[in-house]
């Protein structure tokens, strides 16, 4: 059930220039105002126009999330596949987490300027990441409802800071950005789960760009390779960045190595 019209917020660039356009995707348990705090401004001043697309059932109103579990990863395509098809060049595709997942069902048949898969989903899916954090971390299931639903406690702002963000996040700042964090659709994450069973259709043949932080926790830097090796991508690796890497305190050299990647394009 994918929304007709998907919801896109644009963000000029500060000064004209000839740079395609960023169309950022943001990741499961998320929503598109997560760009907004570090990445978005940073690459507006850098002369990039800025999309961020909100998939269907995400958003910061009751109403977007009314319909969430109705919607698949193949309805999230959908929103991008319109999404580029809306803007009036070939972005680049900026994804995140899950959104990398997104992106590159949508490159099987669709196409970009290029892309960057920030903290990837690996191929193997989300499997390996479930029974790790079922050893280690059992206490994450139980408050991952309190994180989404606006009922944390200060242990579910510890353990959501332990499993999202770099180990030298500042408290404040872990509460600054826990709303954020929303509910994600249980077919997408049932979805994500099973990613390594989906036979993929090809994929577009563009620059691509793998980044991860040396202290992800959701997806350990170790498994970007098999994501780099399957898109021929180079691989940076973010020292002491979390699985947030728009957000951590070491977003500057992310962003910064993002946008060299970005200037190589051309």
């Amino acid at each position: 059930m994918p929304a007709k019209t998907p919801v896109i917020h644009h963000h000029p660039a500060h000064q004209p220039s000839t740079q395609p356009p960023l169309l950022f995707v943001h990741g499961g348990y998320s929503n598109a105002a997560l760009w907004g705090v570090r990445f978005i401004p940073y690459f507006q001043d850098q002369g990039y126009d800025c999309y961020a697309l909100e998939l269907s059932g995400h958003g910061s109103r009751p109403a977007d999330r009314a319909h969430l579990d109705d919607f698949g990863l193949d309805d999230y395509v959908a929103d991008l596949a319109a999404a580029v098809a809306s803007l009036p060049a070939p972005p680049v595709l900026i994804g995140h987490s899950m959104g990398c997942l997104v992106s590159q069902h949508f490159l099987e048949r669709g196409t970009a300027r290029a892309v960057a898969f920030l903290a990837p989903v690996p191929p193997t899916g989300t499997a390996g990441t479930v029974s790790r954090f079922a050893l280690t971390m059992p206490d994450f299931f139980a408050e991952l409802p309190n994180a989404v639903n606006g009922t944390a406690s200060e242990q579910t702002m510890r353990t959501m800071a332990r499993v999202y963000f770099s180990p030298s996040m500042a408290p404040e700042e872990t509460v600054e950005y826990l709303p954020l964090i929303q509910p994600e659709s249980e077919k997408a994450v049932a979805e994500m789960l099973t990613a390594p069973f989906r036979v993929a259709r090809g994929r577009a043949r563009i620059p691509a760009l793998v980044m991860g932080g040396s202290a992800d926790q959701v997806f350990p830097a170790s498994m970007l390779f098999f994501t780099a090796a399957s898109w021929n991508a180079k691989t940076q690796i973010i020292d002491g960045a979390g699985h947030m890497l728009m957000l951590d305190p070491q977003w500057p050299e992310a962003a910064g190595k993002l946008e060299a990647w970005l200037k190589s394009l051309a």
